[in-house]
């Protein structure tokens, strides 16, 4: 499997935030298929409140045009949030950005309105430090 840039940068943020990572991919066979989503963790909340699980697919937008790469991002973000909803409802599916692309390209209306519409939740990550900048 390649790995994004920043998967181990994504992969420390997560920890740093006192996640567990479970899943380094989190696989899904589906039927003949196997889906593959970059991190699968879990953290604890309290006691009464058990566990909550994520799956991450981490997106780089290092192609020439930031809209291509948008749509394929948002296209497998669905996918994956399709069948992780049938198959691991337990699971929240969050699509992982750098600080940068999430100041500068997602601040538009074409990525604000879909990713408002669509309800794409969000892990915004700082490449620098290795940490969680902000959660959607």
């Amino acid at each position: 499997m390649v790995r994004d840039k920043y998967h181990f940068v994504v992969r420390t943020a997560l920890e740093k935030a006192g996640w567990v990572v479970t899943d380094d991919p989190f696989v899904m066979n589906i039927g003949k298929t196997d889906l593959q989503i970059d991190l699968g963790a879990e953290q604890i909340l309290a006691a009464e409140q058990g566990n909550q699980k994520i799956a991450v697919e981490i997106k780089v937008f290092g192609q020439i045009s930031f809209v291509q790469a948008f749509h394929t991002a948002v296209g497998q973000y669905m996918n994956y949030r399709v069948n992780l909803e049938e198959y691991h409802s337990e699971r929240q599916l969050f699509l992982a950005v750098p600080i940068d692309i999430f100041q500068t390209f997602f601040i538009t209306e074409l990525a604000r309105r879909s990713v408002n519409r669509l309800q794409i939740k969000l892990l915004i990550f700082d490449p620098q430090t290795e940490e969680l900048t902000w959660q959607s």
